[in-house]
Order: C-alpha cells, then structure tokens, then sequence
C-alpha cells in the first residue's frame, strides 16, 4: 500500500486532459511550477531567517509552557 502506480498516473492524466484539454496543460505545469517555486523559496527564506529568536524566562514550575516553546517557533 503506498505511492500512485503507473495505472493511476495515466487515470489523472486521462481526466486532466478531458478536463482541461490540451491547450490548457502547459500553462497549467507552468503556473503549478511556479507556485512550488516560490513556496519553496518562501521556506527557504522563513529556515534561513537570521533573527535571534526571542526568550520567554519560564521557571521551573511550568514545564508545560518550555514544551510549548520548543514546539511553536517564531
């Protein structure tokens, strides 16, 4: 059980082309590729951002609140 066969690739290309039709594909990969591009850049730029992050004195007491620092970046 897993990934998409080769079945299932050509069953979306199939309705792909019934839906949009060929003239429209191109643009479609296009505007597609163009989309992941910049989200990728956008995360990209969001992992390398240079920013100190800010700290929040937590005392020992309140172990909840450093677990829900570690796990909500800013």
């Amino acid at each position: 059980m897993g990934g998409i066969g080769a079945s299932g690739i050509i069953l979306l290309v199939l309705i792909a082309l019934l839906l949009f039709g060929p003239n429209k594909l191109p643009e479609l990969g296009k505007a597609f590729g163009r989309t992941l591009r910049e989200f990728k850049k956008g995360a990209n730029d969001l992992m390398d951002d240079p920013k100190p992050a800010s700290r929040v004195d937590v005392s020992p007491e309140q172990p909840e609140l450093q677990k829900a620092e570690r796990r909500l970046p800013e």
